[in-house]
């Protein structure tokens, strides 16, 4: 794979594990927990498309997308659709890093399985 491909890629999967961690950012604020709590679509639809976090999620996922796009301009999407999930290896990192979430034995287990896939597919 081009290195500028495999840049793009890259970089397209940090935006797209970015953008998660903002989505959970936003989605968890107070005042979205109390729309949802409420349970009318309204004020749920207000609160969640106001929430900065949420904004800045969406919008990260449509620059992701953008470089996505000339990533499968450039190789097969048979190569770079697998590449797609390092994203479950970054957002994992990350949720651990922001939100102190666990990764267990299991969550590492299945990080190395996804790394190992990519290498023999990144090598082929």
């Amino acid at each position: 794979m081009p290195l500028p491909v495999l840049g793009a890629v890259v970089v397209s999967v940090l935006l797209s594990a970015l953008a998660q961690i903002a989505l959970k950012a936003g989605m968890s604020r107070p005042d979205v927990a109390q729309a949802l709590a409420a349970g009318a679509a309204g004020p749920i639809a207000l609160a969640v498309g106001t929430q900065p976090l949420v904004l800045a999620g969406l919008g990260l996922y449509g620059l992701g997308m953008l470089v996505w796009l000339f990533v499968l301009s450039r190789i097969d999407v048979s190569l770079a659709y697998p590449f797609v999930s390092l994203g479950i290896v970054v957002t994992m990192g990350l949720g651990y890093l922001v939100f102190g979430e666990a990764i267990t034995l299991a969550r590492s287990l299945g990080a190395v399985l996804i790394i190992g896939g990519i290498l023999v597919l990144a090598t082929s």
